[in-house]
């Protein structure tokens, strides 16, 4: 009788100048990655002098602070207080992430868990409109807040991000990989839908809502408002910022710290929740 034999796992070869090739491959790469932020922190600390330098100076060679002293000067002179903006801002961002990732999360479960007449035929809908650019439908977007009623208010601005189709297919795409079986057994214990839909699904899919919610605050985090906002009382901190730097250049020392304050923010969120991203997105999901 024949000895069956376990078949032997696969061993990768790798030599030493391959690895060190791949690491300089690696290490190019991450350098220019990371070449726009190292660049926007040192224009941030730059006197006016080295903007106009040349050849120019990637780093600073004498750090200062009159750059934000100059913006703090600049914003105190502006007729709507700083601390308005900024409200706008945090409003837009928080209610639009957090509203958008519900929506998209509760539109995107019926998708993945429920057979219904034409959820393929709305699903392809929401991947097809992943291919057109926010300048195509820019338009179309504005004549719809115009007809609803509802141009040069905060829900102009929240409203369209609610709409966001990469959120679905996101969402969709994570939910799908949650076994039928523990829904199943969790209809049979009684649970409602909504009760399996926020103690079941939203926790298992939280590597999706995260980065989702990342992307989400960094486009509203930098939206200006322009085309629906048009009191200076409901405009966000980037189109006041963005403003004050247009002085030509006598205000490019203000402009690097605009730069650094408006990435600041994204970065420092980011860094907060690095941590369960990338623990959860290590994971290749549940499996039957």
């Amino acid at each position: 009788m024949k000895k069956l034999h376990a078949p032997k796992a696969h061993k990768v070869n790798r030599s030493v100048g391959g690895n060190i090739a791949m690491f300089l491959f690696l290490a190019i790469v991450g350098v220019f990655m990371a070449f726009p932020l190292v660049y926007i922190i040192n224009n941030a600390f730059k006197p006016l002098d080295e903007f106009f330098k040349m050849p120019p100076h990637i780093f600073v060679q004498h750090p200062t602070l009159d750059n934000f002293q100059t913006l703090g000067t600049l914003m105190s002179d502006s007729w709507v207080p700083f601390s308005r903006y900024v409200f706008n801002t945090v409003f837009i961002t928080v209610v639009g992430v957090v509203g958008h990732v519900i929506i998209a999360s509760a539109a995107a479960y019926p998708l993945a868990k429920h057979k219904f007449p034409g959820s393929k035929l709305l699903f392809n809908m929401v991947v097809l409109s992943l291919m057109f650019s926010y300048n195509v439908t820019a338009v179309p977007n504005y004549m719809i807040i115009s007809k609803l009623g509802i141009n040069n208010t905060y829900a102009a601005v929240i409203l369209p991000a609610f709409a966001f189709g990469l959120g679905l297919f996101i969402m969709k795409q994570f939910m799908e990989q949650i076994p039928d079986a523990i829904l199943e057994s969790a209809r049979l214990d009684g649970a409602s839908e909504y009760r399996i839909f926020w103690e079941i699904v939203m926790p298992n899919v939280k590597p999706a809502w995260l980065t989702l919610g990342l992307l989400q605050f960094q486009f509203m985090w930098n939206t200006t408002g322009s085309g629906f906002l048009r009191n200076e009382e409901l405009k966000p901190l980037n189109y006041a910022l963005n403003q004050i730097v247009q002085g030509g250049v006598a205000r490019a020392g203000a402009s690097g710290a605009v730069g650094l304050i408006m990435i600041s923010v994204p970065i420092i969120l980011f860094l907060l929740v690095e941590k369960d991203v990338i623990a959860t997105m290590s994971t290749s999901g549940m499996k039957d």
